[in-house]
């Protein structure tokens, strides 16, 4: 069987009108919300920094250094840090980082792969919440779902316009993140594991999406703080 080395090694065109600017208000968004949660990693684990360094360097690029090898590094190595955390909420909080440096790699093509680039991270960061302010009068899946929402701007909600819906259920394949979750081996030993797990982050990042696909075209005003303490 012949191949056409050629096709093969030529990249995939782009679907879209893509801009430096937007890749900054995705590594903006998902970083900000990483960070509400990243002190719920940091006090349960003090010593490990990995999630620290994902949030960095995601934050490098929402200023507008270009995505480099800091971001290609830190995102699996935060997400190492989540698998080895001894709970739920640290899982959580160190998978939101890791995703907020992967989001540098989002690419304008029309899958669903990249449309959680944009979700998961503030999708990880709701679950935190849920789990650690779970006793809130205010709380409740649309509650966080909406506040989380509020960190998008107009552009974000433009870009993620871009690309195709996501559903309640889709399934997660992204490598770095859900596919290393659901280890066979160590599913019953570490948090976070379970399918129910993963398809919880899978609604999570549809509510996002049917919320910031109806954001108003008026610039989004500073959200509140959440009223939980790590």
């Amino acid at each position: 069987m012949s191949i056409d080395r050629e096709r093969v090694s030529r990249p995939r065109e782009a679907d879209f009108a893509w801009s430096r600017d937007d890749l900054r208000a995705v590594t903006a968004f998902t970083s900000a919300t990483a960070e509400v949660v990243l002190p719920y990693f940091e006090l349960r684990c003090p010593a490990d920094t990995r999630p620290r360094h994902a949030l960095d360097a995601a934050l490098a690029v929402a200023r507008g250094e270009p995505r480099s090898r800091a971001q290609r590094v830190s995102a699996p190595a935060a997400h190492r840090a989540g698998r080895e955390a001894s709970s739920d909420v640290a899982f959580h909080a160190a998978m939101a980082a890791g995703d907020a440096a992967a989001s540098a790699y989002l690419h304008p093509l029309a899958d669903l792969a990249q449309v959680k680039h944009i979700l998961r991270a503030p999708a990880h960061a709701i679950r935190v919440i849920e789990l650690a302010d779970s006793s809130d009068e205010c709380s409740g899946l649309g509650f966080f779902a909406e506040h989380f929402a509020s960190y998008a701007t107009v552009q974000l909600c433009d870009v993620l316009r871009r690309y195709p819906r996501i559903s309640a259920m889709s399934g997660d394949s992204n490598a770095m993140s859900s596919r290393s979750a659901e280890r066979p081996d160590d599913s019953n030993e570490r948090p976070g594991r379970t399918r129910a797990n993963t398809n919880h982050i899978n609604r999570l990042m549809h509510e996002l999406d049917v919320r910031l696909r109806v954001q108003p075209t008026a610039p989004s005003s500073q959200p509140t703080a959440m009223s939980g303490q790590p």
